[in-house]
């Protein structure tokens, strides 16, 4: 009774924070508590009533069993305001700013091009990394914000702050540093920006969890306090830099971060998106597997030891492991479950495993509610609960298999089946050899991880000695690495079927849990995946062959421009390397886009565009036209040669004049001195021109050579001009800044006025207005 009352309690309390995400869910939630409690109050009556007409005597006892088995009606009734109470919860415990929080100070002309340096005085919370653009990046707890007020240097009156900052500096400048330090920094603050585009990484959103609200560009460095006090990263840094001496870069952070999760060690960003990409993104953050391998090492050279003796050293090494990991929500995870199997030991009493994940979320969902929507917690979660409770029937049903193939295919294949959904909600995109590289690469990893477990041990007492053992791992971290690297580079490596829906996410699940616990569904588990597999793919070849979309990505200075047509894909510019990974390849993982069938350079910045290789490396591009005033034979344009090649891709030269037929757009450039592109799209005319100044707008007006468009791109310098002078419908500028009095003068024009910068993504549909991203977005959010 107080165990099935304990689960379904917990439950409770787990969906109250999963209803934070729809309207009204703490009342909800309360709503299914009461019909849960009306329904087995009824079912307890009617058992009781079905068996009084008989023996009464001797059925006492089965009603007395009834009840022990069933929970009772006030046990839905309390779980129902469990949840209730737990969506109040989670809203109190989200992160607002404080009145001296360091974002409240943040000068308004910092997100208008206008720099303010500022010196920001704090501590050093964690150490440095190097983010994707070469720059040191760390956390800094801030005391006191002084105004630089000239360019000597000189400040105004300090102030006292609080809150966290994310700081990037240059590298040289972070070198050195470590958590505890009292440091300045002078630089200049900002404010995080939500996600301007489909599919876009959410900054604010990132820094929000971690409760920060603001950013510092910094510029320089100033020690304030020379000591260096004792912390965790200092075993860290030994056990990193041990492993790191004999095995070299990649494979000696690859090992320290399979020892102590990614997030503890730099790992090097080519190698972490290679074991992302390839679907083992699970190898280096350490969880369960590093806790129970340590537990078990315990446990067998205790094993002779008193009860109270093998708890005790157990207890210390989950303790230790979780402090040099840095108290990440997936290691807690696991080492909560660890303490309960320990105590389990302790007390001669079988712990089950079900019970004891729901406690481990409950217990950490109740210290930082937060974590319900943490990415690592979900689905280190899910693949834990995959592990328990699929696994057993899994290898049950591959019995015609040696038991140890059995189950070295039942683990990947049960935490694949439980993760899945959130990976196709959150990047909509399938690992197509995930299962199969999980499968081969177990022996290596295990390999690898016992290893690095003991050089780290080692390496901690004697260094020399645990740089040797280090060594031995050599072959095996390379063959992962080039394991790895082989499978990434197979044709149809992942699979884009677009991000699926919240209903499509709960009918997944829901099969999935009716797979578990009923008799019926579990006999018809075939059935269970056809339904599964045609709840994503159905929409997404209905989206597919129906939709017609065009899509101007927010993108800095170039017009990029997706148009979605009814199964077809035509992408215009692509912009630099940071534009290509970060803002196009994930619109189109988010919209299911597995191949570009028309690309169209035109050269809108005056050079080479590097962000084509990185598209044609993740996705295979049928057409490629380009124009460019430089020659044919340049570097960049023979790097596309040779790629397109690889994949039968057509490349062509687009000539001025020269119309190019993508579909239903016909693209067409009109000038061969200044970058103006005209696209016809259905009935439409669209016009994209780049950087013109205001005397060449009025040339070209004069002698006729701009049409007269319904929609028009340009950059906000010529905004002005262009609109009195061609009078569109639309008109879409690349920044969010613009003088107040120009766009008042604007404004009052029949053009309806878009500023990608300030609105986001901006698309239309046959059907529809067009529509800004982030104002669409902030309305979903509105009604949630």
């Amino acid at each position: 009774m107080i165990q099935t009352s304990g689960v379904i309690i917990c439950l409770g309390y787990i969906f109250g924070l999963l209803f934070t995400a729809v309207p009204w869910g703490g009342v909800w939630i309360l709503v299914l508590g009461i019909v849960g409690a009306i329904i087995f109050r009824r079912r307890s009556t009617l058992r009781q009533f079905a068996q009084k007409p008989e023996n009464a005597g001797s059925k006492n006892k089965t009603v007395s069993n009834t009840w022990q088995t069933t929970p009772h009606a006030r046990i839905w009734l309390a779980a129902g305001l469990v949840g209730l109470l737990a969506t109040v919860y989670f809203q109190w415990r989200v992160p607002q700013p404080g009145a001296k929080d360091i974002s409240q100070f943040v000068p308004p002309g910092n997100n208008n091009n206008q720099e303010q340096l500022v010196i920001v005085r704090g501590k050093v919370t964690s150490n440095p990394r190097l983010t994707r653009s070469q720059r040191g990046q760390f956390w800094l707890e801030t005391t006191q914000l002084d105004e630089v007020k000239n360019d000597k240097g000189s400040a105004g009156v300090p102030k006292g702050v609080t809150g966290k900052l994310y700081v990037t500096v240059p590298i040289l400048q972070a070198t050195g540093l470590y958590p505890s330090q009292e440091i300045a920094v002078t630089g200049i603050l900002y404010k995080p920006k939500a996600a301007s585009n489909p599919g876009g990484f959410d900054f604010q959103k990132f820094l929000k969890q971690e409760g920060t609200f603001a950013g510092l560009i910094g510029r320089q460095i100033n020690v304030l306090d020379q000591e260096r006090k004792w912390g965790w990263w200092q075993i860290r840094e030994r056990i990193v830099r041990s492993q790191v001496r004999w095995l070299g870069v990649p494979e000696g952070p690859l090992v320290s971060a399979m020892v102590l999760g990614s997030k503890a060690v730099d790992l090097p960003y080519d190698i972490r998106d290679l074991f992302v990409q390839a679907g083992l993104a699970h190898a280096l953050a350490a969880s369960g597997f590093q806790t129970s391998l340590i537990l078990s090492v315990i446990l067998q050279l205790t094993r002779r030891t008193k009860k109270g003796t093998q708890f005790t050293l157990g207890f210390l090494a989950l303790i230790i492991f979780l402090s040099l990991t840095g108290f990440q929500p997936a290691v807690l995870r696991a080492v909560i479950m660890g303490f309960a199997a320990l105590v389990g030991l302790l007390l001669k009493r079988k712990v089950k495993q079900f019970g004891s994940l729901l406690l481990a979320a409950t217990l950490l969902l109740v210290f930082n509610p937060l974590w319900i929507w943490d990415l690592g917690f979900q689905l280190s979660f899910l693949a834990t609960l995959g592990l328990v409770v699929t696994v057993t029937p899994l290898v049950n049903s591959l019995a015609w298999l040696p038991p140890a193939i059995a189950s070295l295919i039942a683990v990947p294949l049960a935490a694949t089946i439980w993760t899945l959904p959130v990976q196709l909600f959150v990047f909509g995109v399938v690992p197509s050899y995930s299962l199969f590289l999980n499968v081969v690469s177990t022996p290596l990893i295990s390999v690898i991880s016992i290893g690095g477990i003991i050089s780290a041990l080692v390496g901690l007492v004697w260094t020399e000695a645990g740089s040797f053992l280090a060594g031995v791992l050599h072959y095996p971290t390379d063959w992962l690495i080039k394991l790895v690297e082989f499978f990434s580079k197979l044709p149809g490596n992942s699979v884009a079927v677009g991000s699926i829906s919240n209903w499509q996410l709960l009918a997944i699940y829901l099969l999935i849990i009716l797979v578990w616990l009923v008799p019926w569904w579990q006999r018809r588990w075939w059935f269970a995946n056809v339904i599964a597999i045609a709840l994503v793919f159905i929409p997404l070849w209905h989206s597919t062959n129906t939709l017609f979309r065009i899509t101007v990505l927010e993108s800095g200075t170039e017009p990029i421009v997706v148009v979605q047509d009814r199964g077809s894909v035509t992408v215009i510019n692509s912009g630099d390397e940071g534009t290509g990974r970060f803002t196009i390849l994930p619109f189109l993982q988010q919209q299911g886009v597995n191949q570009i069938n028309w690309a169209i350079a035109t050269d809108f910045q005056g050079n080479e565009s590097n962000a084509w290789f990185e598209l044609m490396q993740r996705l295979p591009i049928n057409n490629f036209y380009e124009y460019s005033p430089k020659t044919d034979d340049s570097i960049t344009t023979q790097a596309i040669q040779q790629e397109l090649q690889k994949h039968q891709g057509i490349y062509q030269s687009l000539a001025v004049g020269q119309s190019v037929k993508a579909g239903s757009t016909v693209a067409q450039l009109i000038n061969d001195q200044l970058p103006i592109l005209q696209l016809q799209i259905l009935d439409q005319n669209w016009l994209l021109v780049g950087n013109v100044k205001s005397k060449e707008v009025k040339q070209l007006v004069k002698n006729g050579s701009l049409p007269h468009p319904q929609v028009l791109w340009c950059a906000p310098e010529s905004l002005k001009d262009l609109v009195i002078a061609l009078q569109p419908q639309v008109a879409i500028a690349s920044s969010a800044n613009f003088d107040p009095k120009t766009l008042s003068e604007l404004n009052q024009s029949q053009t309806k006025l878009f500023f990608t910068g300030r609105d986001g993504a901006i698309q239309w549909t046959p059907n529809g207005q067009f529509e800004a991203f982030i104002e669409a977005t902030e309305n979903k959010s509105s009604l949630l």
